[in-house]
């Protein structure tokens, strides 16, 4: 893959973000709770900073973002499964850090699937503590923290 684009989500993105976590492989089996009936609403789009990475040529849909500003949370990231290994995790972990950095936010929280701990850890984040379990995410999930000023692509 050349070249990828990274635009701010909009409301009319909604339904093709929400079809890309219902997608995802990495949610199946003991993980499918997640993201049962899950939706990214045009709400959400509107209400959060959402960004997303697609192919400019074909438009493909290739992952996304969602970052809270306060407190400071990766609330969504999502890499379709056809582009996983071609570095759009790593340049939308980049492209959120850098509009933390310069929104002045010093650390961004991620409450990390258990299988995408690995993937933050070599992106830079540390890991401070496990989320107890929940309703929908019955196990442990591990809670990290990028510090933003120190993060290098």
């Amino acid at each position: 893959m050349s070249e990828t684009t990274i635009r701010r989500a909009g409301a009319a993105d909604a339904d093709r973000l929400t079809e890309l976590i219902q997608a995802s492989t990495a949610y199946r089996g003991d993980y499918a709770a997640m993201i049962d009936g899950y939706r990214v609403t045009p709400e959400y789009v509107a209400r959060h900073e959402v960004f997303l990475a697609s192919d400019p040529t074909t438009g493909r849909l290739l992952g996304f973002y969602g970052l809270i500003r306060e407190p400071a949370e990766l609330d969504l990231m999502f890499v379709a499964d056809e582009a996983q290994g071609l570095g759009i995790g790593r340049k939308l972990i980049a492209d959120m850090l850098e509009r933390a950095r310069a929104a002045g936010i010093a650390s961004v929280k991620v409450v990390s699937h258990p299988p995408a701990e690995g993937f933050y850890l070599q992106m830079g984040a540390e890991r401070t503590g496990t989320r107890p379990p929940q309703v929908k995410t019955p196990w442990e999930q591990p809670e990290l923290r990028f510090t933003v000023k120190e993060f290098s692509s």
